[in-house]
């Protein structure tokens, strides 16, 4: 998952592509390059590092050039280092080539290639790319034949884009299962991973499909499938964001900010196409089985959907993570698979639908980005509209899915006769309360949660439980802190403690629970339960909690808004805490190691 960024216009690119690079670095951040055709040969600038570390020595925006291609990496192939970095070029230096993917029989065009006298310097299989473009460039004498001809060859998943002073006016990009789009502009035309790539010079974008081709030029393009040679005609769409919502504006980091933006995407999410969510509870209560997928945070999303189906509507929808799904899951017509996905390109995700769809499912999905792949495969889409999400770390993207799940179990409770107007009520209170309640708790508890964080910020073993709707919003509080502060955080329903976890408590691993409000007679015994038998094994409890229980030996006391909003609360105190730990360990917050934001790899 690397971040690619490609301009053409009539004055110098650099500095349009570095700030591009730097928009995508959520993308990938260990090394990153550009290459410019500079008159008649290309000129290459690249190191390991992030955009700016390798900018401050290689000084990009100078560079001379009207076309060029840039990078910013995540490793899939090959170590961190100078050499493996993008962008690539050809054994003869013809041919410059950035690749996000994984070319699943590079090692078998390598052979191929060194057979036919070709010489390679690096360890990835993006560099196998460029020279075989320049190889079949040699055969062909075109520029378009070759890219279609090395494309045709490629096995895995690519989005690439080469330029070549064989043809000094034009991009040549091709895809296959990792997102590429193209960028129409008044003064050029620009290529990117996604929108942030190019929404400082305009939020015009049209997205390429799998088994396509692009050439791009300054001020026209062409998209054709890489198979029948057809030309591609789609609509363009206009980004739903501008250049300064991908800015920080003042926060110290991407995460913190998003944690503030919240309150709006709660908004966004309740505003949702009411029609597109309607027309989904048609089909769940058509459907003979009913699935919810995702991966990561997105799965524990669907986790909490699959507790708010059963709750409000009575439906048995199993959330099953995407890894998982083929594996586990029967589909046939009649089946409806409902995914959620940020990105809207997650690769495990994609592969699940694919699934769904080979047997007959109809497929759904829930996602943030217009334009998306998800949004051109699925039978069904909503857009939830929370604007873009820059850290690394999911916040609000997480927060307003779980709400579109919320609407669509109450459509879906509706349709079934189970949801008498007292109930309906009292939910819309709660949801029209809900944006001015988490933004009062992100003012009023921020400090306390800070404080609780720096008191704790020396321990290394954390068990995050929680019980029935409040499980899975502890499963994502305990991903959240190993993702950015890199501590241990297990998290389980607990019941599982006494099967086992038990045996790890002692003084040095304390215990975080998301308890419910005394409300919720059942959940709330039963959480209480297991926080005693911790704290009879001297384990340290921290409670989140909706009154001063004194059972805890620290307490984060929230508001009581509603049952089925209250884990949301505390969801939202969970990122907090999760932030507040990380800056106290002073991690890399909107760039943690080894992770990068959209994973579009297997």
């Amino acid at each position: 998952m690397c971040g690619i960024v490609g301009a053409v216009g009539t004055e110098p690119v650099a500095g349009k592509m570095l700030e591009g690079i730097r928009s995508l670095e959520y993308r990938g951040y260990d090394s990153c390059g550009m290459a410019l055709i500079d008159g008649d040969r290309l000129s290459v600038r690249k190191d390991a590092g992030t955009v700016n570390e390798v900018d401050k020595k290689l000084n990009f925006a100078e560079m001379p050039g009207v076309i060029g291609i840039a990078h910013t990496r995540w490793a899939t192939h090959g170590r961190v280092n100078q050499v493996n970095s993008h962008p690539h070029l050809s054994a003869g230096g013809d041919f410059a080539v950035i690749h996000n993917g994984i070319i699943s029989n590079y090692k078998e065009l390598k052979q191929f290639l060194r057979g036919e006298g070709y010489e390679f310097v690096s360890e990835t299989d993006s560099e196998v790319v460029a020279t075989l473009l320049e190889h079949s460039y040699r055969e062909t004498g075109d520029v378009e034949s070759a890219l279609v001809r090395t494309a045709r060859r490629l096995e895995g998943s690519y989005a690439i884009l080469a330029i070549t002073p064989h043809d000094p006016e034009h991009i040549y990009a091709a895809r296959l299962e990792s997102p590429l789009m193209i960028g129409i502009g008044a003064e050029g035309n620009f290529l990117g991973s996604d929108a942030n790539a190019f929404i400082g010079q305009t939020r015009n974008a049209l997205p390429l499909d799998d088994g396509e081709y692009a050439v791009v030029g300054r001020d026209s393009f062409q998209v054709r499938n890489l198979i029948t040679g057809d030309l591609v005609e789609r609509p363009s769409f206009s980004v739903p964001w501008d250049v300064s919502e991908s800015q920080k504006g003042g926060y110290p980091h991407f995460m913190l900010k998003e944690i503030h933006e919240q309150p709006q995407a709660i908004v966004q999410a309740l505003s949702a196409d009411e029609e597109k969510i309607e027309e989904l509870a048609d089909r769940i209560v058509e459907s003979e089985r009913v699935y919810l997928l995702g991966v990561g945070t997105t799965f524990y999303v669907s986790l909490y959907g699959q507790y708010l189906l059963n709750k409000l509507a009575g439906v048995f929808a199993p959330a099953v993570s995407s890894d998982e799904f083929e594996h586990t899951a029967v589909v046939s017509p009649g089946s409806l698979v409902i995914a959620s996905s940020q990105s809207g390109e997650t690769y495990d995700t994609m592969r699940a639908l694919r699934f769904a769809k080979d047997g007959g499912a109809e497929t759904a999905v829930i996602v943030n980005v217009v334009g998306s792949t998800m949004t051109r495969v699925a039978d069904h889409s909503v857009i939830q509209s929370s604007g873009p999400e820059i850290c690394v770390i999911s916040t609000k993207a997480a927060l307003a899915q779980m709400l579109i799940l919320l609407r669509l179990a109450e459509a879906v409770a509706r349709r079934r006769g189970v949801l008498d107007e007292e109930t309906a009520g009292a939910l819309r209170e709660a949801l029209s309360k809900l944006p001015d309640t988490v933004r009062q708790i992100i003012n009023e508890r921020s400090g306390i949660v800070r404080a609780l964080a720096n008191r704790h910020a020396d321990i290394e073993n954390w068990v995050f439980l929680g019980r029935g709707r409040y499980y899975p919003i502890a499963m994502e509080s305990a991903l959240k802190m190993k993702e950015v502060s890199y501590v241990h955080s297990e998290g389980m329903p607990a019941g599982f403690l006494k099967h086992g976890t038990l045996a790890l408590i002692d003084e040095s691993v304390h215990t975080l629970v998301f308890c419910p409000s005394r409300g919720e007679s059942d959940l709330f015994d039963a959480t209480h339960s297991s926080a005693e038998e911790v704290r009879a094994r001297e384990g340290h409890v921290v409670g989140f909690c909706f009154d001063d229980d004194d059972l805890f030996h620290e307490r984060i006391v929230l508001p009581d808004l509603h049952p089925l909003l209250n884990p949301l609360l505390q969801l939202v105190v969970g990122q907090l805490f999760s932030y507040f730990t990380a800056l106290a360990l002073g991690r890399n917050i909107d760039k943690p190691r080894s992770l990068a934001k959209s994973v579009t790899v297997f």
